[in-house]
């Protein structure tokens, strides 16, 4: 019955098509474009389209991506079709020509079928994504109760030195509780003195991230930004990239901060992403274990050998319990922990990706973990101070010399960058250099060395290695996850898939098994299962007070839900297990 409807409807289209294309143009119709007598018909000006990018009217039947060799619409099938036996149907055409046309209503009809079902489809997705975006908003900022305090360092209690990097240190932090109505208020200045509270006297036994300290204080080194705020800001404009809309409030009045045209890009909040709730420059302070973790940044007042300036930028973020390196160095998730882990990752540098900004320094040093009440790692990415994020290129950088930054962490830089030379017109392109780094930290997620960290024979660098040589993942680990980690880390950027489509084939690895083992996969069952998983996340985030790990997973996957990305981590995954 469907053939035979199929066949009908494409006989009826093949018809028409048939007849307006062997039809001489007359004055009101010429090639699908409608003349001046039909436009005014209609109410429109002559020779001008119904607005910017408007199609010619006709048909208006165009076909989905997956049929591009079709190359315009089922106009040019039909105008193909037409060149070769237009003679044959004027004519009257014969036994041949009959089954010609015969062939050719039956493939118009399949192909109305499968553009119906793609609208659906579509049209399903949009829907759905609407409902999440709504849903996975994010948890609102800890000191907006607070709104006109922690845009000072005396404002805050600081505690111990939580670690350093080769740019900043990271403290501990608190803000000291205010009678109701003075939290309320405007700020109300330090408490006494001038300069931070420090606490020297903590309980070694407290766990880093605990109440007490929820925030983080990282105070950047300034060795060559000058002094002025002014040029303190421009100078490491690259961390505030994660910035909160009011973050600069305290350095800017009440007016919200505004970037300027051309500068670095504020990126939107996500989940996986750190959120930098205040950002202010005040004066170095001598913090516990500066004489010893970093005598040289100093300002010369602070130390006499010291070259640091006297004023500098300094970040307040949520205090995490961990980076993930040092999770991983006392936890071995299991299999399945490890891939929603992963899968965190790809989510996080898919926001990235599609606000136009490259990390370039991702390693587990700079990923922070925060864990749920049952000890269920979350991931967010942090450190943004090597990050891409120009409002002009883009992801696409300029690389006219060796003086242009590539970005940090040249170990894992993906080999597009890492291989690059410098040239008159030579462009780096960071849209999928990132997503290359995740598959690279995939092995120390899944408790092994990472191949690019390695010491010996078994060391691999970006710039040479070749994909055979990539060091193969246990059994242990599923077989989805071990083709994806081999795909992300091809040498060809254009071989990789993007990090929604590898993201996606975690999700449906991991929650869409039932609608994989169908021999065909129809978009039909496809939405059914999404709205499945809609119905799913919605009800357990309502009874949850606190939505777990995977409940939020699945609250961001459907607020980024793309219709084609989808489809093509489907047949991604079909192809590989039909490999097997």
């Amino acid at each position: 019955m469907a053939v035979r409807q199929a066949l009908g409807r494409g006989l009826q289209l093949g018809r028409a098509l048939l007849l307006r294309f062997t039809a001489k143009p007359g004055p009101a119709y010429v090639w699908g474009r409608p003349g001046p007598a039909a436009a005014r018909g209609r109410g429109e000006r002559p020779g001008r389209a119904a607005g910017p990018g408007a199609e010619p009217r006709g048909l208006g039947l165009r076909l989905p991506e997956r049929y591009r060799f079709f190359r315009q619409s089922v106009v040019g099938l039909a105008a193909r079709i037409q060149r070769q036996w237009v003679a044959r149907a004027r004519g009257g055409a014969g036994p041949c020509g009959r089954a010609v046309f015969l062939a050719f209503g039956l493939g118009l009809g399949l192909i109305e079928e499968k553009q119906a079902e793609g609208r659906r489809a579509a049209s399903a997705c949009r829907e759905i994504q609407a409902i999440f975006t709504q849903k996975n908003k994010m948890v609102p900022d800890p000191l907006d109760t607070r709104r006109w305090q922690g845009f000072r360092l005396e404002d805050y209690l600081i505690g111990q030195s939580i670690g350093k990097g080769c740019s900043a240190a990271v403290y501990e932090a608190t803000l000291p509780t205010l009678p109701q109505h003075l939290q309320e208020g405007k700020h109300v200045g330090p408490l006494s003195g001038r300069g931070p509270h420090v606490l020297p006297g903590v309980n070694k036994e407290q766990a880093p991230g605990d109440p007490a300290f929820p925030f983080a204080i990282k105070m950047m080194w300034n060795i060559s930004a000058g002094s002025s705020s002014e040029a303190i800001l421009s100078t490491m404009s690259q961390e505030l990239v994660p910035a909160s809309r009011v973050a600069l409030a305290g350095e800017y009045g009440a007016v919200t901060y505004r970037r300027s045209k051309g500068g670095p890009k504020q990126l939107a909040p996500h989940p996986n992403i750190i959120r930098v709730f205040r950002a202010f420059t005040s004066s170095v302070p001598l913090l516990p274990g500066a004489l010893v973790d970093y005598p040289d940044v100093l300002p010369p007042q602070l130390h006499p050998e010291g070259l640091g300036h006297g004023r500098t930028l300094f970040l307040v973020m949520k205090n995490y319990p961990c980076t993930l390196r040092q999770y991983l160095c006392t936890h071995a998730p299991s299999p399945r922990l490890a891939t929603i882990m992963l899968l965190q990752l790809l989510e996080g540098v898919d926001h990235l990706v599609q606000q136009g900004i490259a990390h370039r320094d991702l390693k587990s040093d700079n990923i922070l973990v925060d864990l749920d009440s049952d000890g269920c790692p979350w991931l967010v990415i942090s450190d943004f101070g090597c990050c891409l994020a120009d409002e002009n290129m883009g992801l696409q950088l300029p690389f006219t010399s060796w003086y242009v930054d590539r970005g940090g962490n040249g170990c894992l830089m993906a080999p597009e960058v890492s291989t690059a030379c410098p040239g008159p017109r030579v462009v780096i392109d960071y849209s999928k250099a990132d997503t290359w780094a995740v598959g690279a930290i995939a092995y120390e997620i899944f408790g092994f060395a990472n191949p690019f960290y390695s010491q010996g024979k078994d060391h691999l660098e970006s710039r040479s290695y070749r994909e055979a040589q990539l060091p193969e993942l246990p059994k242990s680990v599923p077989s989805d996850v071990r083709q994806l980690v081999r795909s992300l880390l091809q040498r060809k950027a254009s071989k990789r898939p993007s990090a929604r489509v590898a993201a996606n084939v975690l999700h449906l690895s991991l929650w869409g098994e039932h609608i994989l083992a169908a021999k065909n996969l129809k978009l039909d069952k496809m939405i059914s299962w999404l709205l499945q998983q809609s119905a799913a996340a919605l009800l357990a985030n309502r009874l949850m007070e606190k939505s777990c790990v995977e409940t939020r997973l699945k609250m961001c996957f459907l607020a980024n839900l793309e219709c084609e990305a989808l489809c093509q981590a489907a047949l991604l995954l079909s192809s590989w297990r039909a490999a097997l």
